[in-house]
């Protein structure tokens, strides 16, 4: 009785031993599997659950309007750290000339006895017992006029700006592993819930040291919320949606800066002294409208389906096919029945850290951080060279921070039809040649016009110099905000879903590296500061070259897995003329042409399909097997894991 079950087990071994092996690693065409759906979400998934439908329009929404409050959150230190216009009401000695060291404010100083305002002075210490501090930016009073961060206190203030920006690097690269590993869902919820927790405590904060630490994790908290909210839009869109759907955010988090100055003299007619803790308030306070998302917003799909979460899928894509109206029942293409199939697999996590065994992806994302930390590094320097240094604090403060709005919403207004006619690397490609140009034009034209011409009118000179330097920084300013916006964007496409959130962790954590700068050289009183320049505009040079081995994702299905993320490959800037030879595997028909080998010796030799000396031909070169087809000599070295890829 016991022999009967193992007999049909013996007899499988016994068939499966007098199958021949396959040939040089390839499987013949009887023994191949019908390709599977599950993978190809884009391709085969959504459009079998409505394509992008109701179900997911309403999600996409949801995450627009986050969009609003993190762009308060964002530009909050231009008002809470402003720098006010500073009038010394008590010397320490009568008669003496007063500054406030390193801010450099718009400083007098009165007599005790006289009342006669004293000079500015910019070479002398700070030498006042009592400041009169006035801010020009909406609030009547704020972080710097509570606690006196002036003179010998004014490091504080570029180290409160520098803890946000610290908070936030930690926040992208942390929150991006988590996310990969535990889900979408729970990392938007934690962050909003810890937002509101930080955020309010920020308000009550006592001193500027606990101002400073509760910055920190406020900033880490809000780069969890913007990660988050990135990738699930992302994931939620077909690719003929993406881009546009990214950039209707990107709208939204601009129009948060340009509404932050009317939230702040709001703020100012509060009746209370301290407006700037409303202020704060009023921009943490929104935030309590995504607590519904605990049960209205859904893990991602893509992510469940790439980390083999078939039973949560199952549900997830029911859900999804009700909400779109569509018939599940008849759905002709198999992909519940392959799902059932699949149910019995355990999940399977992977981590950032497995980009290093891959040979193409890493490089790529290597060079997407380094665009990323350009074009925020050097919109520091184009907007430094943009203001006037004699201007008052108000007009200074009204020139930076109205200017970058504006050219913020001109950068969203160019990069739609740019990045619809060039594609997303021509258009990355086209704005870094932009800025290395303004860049290398404000260093060096600048110096030829006051070295080799109108040397003898120097009023002339200095009026040519400021105009050209702000034409340049305008210019600059608008390309670099663009190189950043769409590295970004660009590293969501290309990174695998298994890896997206840390992938774009790590770019948008080098954006924050490179806004970084801005307070570096502030706290050291901006030196150095040409030498900054140059070598950020050396950097975009060398981007230049980088960008030339990214792929072009534009219409392409999002990569799901790390092969995936390996076979993106650059195919050239220009289109292949008829008569040329192509020697990349550029178009999806030739990859598949060319994913198995078929025609190996042993099996010609079997066969009869070819005669001898072919099969003795192909055997003489077993490292290299050449395929001659219309033309076009392909190698299988450019085969990789069944699907063609160039190297």
């Amino acid at each position: 009785m016991a022999a009967g079950p193992e007999r049909p087990v013996a007899e499988a071994q016994r068939q499966d031993r007098e199958q021949p092996p396959p040939e040089n690693g390839f499987m013949p065409l009887e023994q191949t599997q019908a390709p599977r759906l599950l993978p190809h979400v884009d391709v085969s998934v959504l459009p079998s659950l409505g394509g992008f439908g109701k179900h997911q329009k309403q999600l996409v929404v949801l995450t627009w309007i986050p969009a609003l409050f993190i762009g308060f959150s964002q530009f909050s230190d231009y008002f809470l750290l402003a720098q006010p216009k500073g009038t010394c009401v008590q010397p320490l000695v009568n008669g003496s000339n007063w500054t406030v060291g390193s801010l450099k404010l718009p400083v007098t100083a009165t007599n005790g006895d006289i009342g006669k305002p004293v000079p500015y002075s910019g070479g002398m210490e700070c030498e006042c017992k009592e400041w009169k501090l006035e801010l020009q930016t909406g609030l009547s009073q704020n972080v710097v006029t509570k606690w006196n961060l002036v003179c010998d206190s004014a490091w504080k203030v570029h180290i409160a700006k520098f803890s946000f920006l610290v908070g936030s690097i930690f926040g992208y690269l942390v929150m991006g592993v988590v996310a990969d590993w535990f889900g979408r869902q729970p990392v938007l919820i934690v962050s909003v819930l810890f937002m509101l927790v930080f955020g309010l405590s920020v308000a009550f904060s006592f001193n500027v040291t606990m101002f400073s630490t509760l910055r920190f994790f406020e900033g880490f908290c809000l780069a969890g919320l913007t990660l988050s909210l990135y990738v699930l839009r992302i994931e939620l869109c077909l690719p003929g949606w993406r881009f546009s759907m990214t950039m209707v955010a990107s709208f939204l988090m601009v129009g948060g800066q340009l509404v932050m100055p009317g939230v702040a003299a709001l703020c100012r007619d509060w009746p209370v002294q301290d407006d700037w803790q409303v202020l704060q308030i009023m921009i943490i306070c929104p935030f309590i409208l995504m607590l519904p998302y605990v049960w209205i917003f859904p893990e991602s799909l893509r992510w469940l389906l790439a980390t083999q979460h078939y039973r949560c899928s199952k549900a997830m894509m029911l859900r999804i096919a009700r909400k779109n109206q569509v018939d599940m029942t008849t759905e002709p293409s198999g992909i519940l029945a392959e799902l059932e199939n699949e149910l019995h697999k355990k999940p399977k996590r992977t981590c950032i850290i497995k980009m290093t065994s891959t040979r193409n992806f890493w490089k790529n994302i290597v060079v997407l951080c380094v665009n990323s930390l350009t074009g925020y590094g050097i919109h520091h320097c184009f907007a430094r060279s943009m203001m006037d240094p004699e201007a008052p604090v108000s007009a200074m403060f009204n020139a930076d921070y109205y200017t970058m709005a504006g050219i913020a919403v001109a950068t969203c207004l160019a990069l739609c039809p740019a990045v619809a006619f060039m594609g997303r690397r021509g258009g990355l490609l086209t704005f870094m040649i932009i800025t290395a140009l303004a860049s290398l034009l404000q260093l060096g034209l600048l110096n030829l016009i006051g070295k080799y011409s109108l040397r003898h009118d120097t009023v002339l000179r200095d009026t040519l110099n400021r105009k050209f330097s702000v034409a340049f920084s305008i210019i600059g300013m608008f390309s670099s905000h663009a190189v950043s916006t769409l590295s970004i964007f660009f590293c969501a496409e290309i990174t695998p879903t298994i890896i997206r959130g840390g992938g774009l962790g790590l770019v948008l954590a080098s954006a924050g590296f490179g806004m970084l700068t801005a307070p570096i050289m502030e706290l050291h009183n901006q030196k150095g500061y040409f030498l900054h320049h140059m070598i950020f505009a050396a950097c975009t040079l060398l981007c230049i070259i980088c960008l030339l081995l990214l792929p072009e994702p534009r219409n392409q299905p999002l990569p799901e897995s790390l092969v995936d993320g390996e076979i993106y490959t650059r195919q050239p800037l220009l289109t292949h003329r008829p008569g040329e030879q192509h020697l990349l595997l550029t178009k999806p028909g030739d990859r598949d042409l060319y994913s198995r080998v078929h025609d190996t010796p042993l099996r010609l030799t079997a066969t009869g399909g070819a005669t001898a000396a072919a099969a003795t031909a192909l055997a003489a070169v077993p490292t290299s097997y050449a395929y001659a087809t219309g033309g076009e000599v392909i190698s299988n070295s450019m085969v990789v894991n069944g699907v063609g890829g160039s190297l």
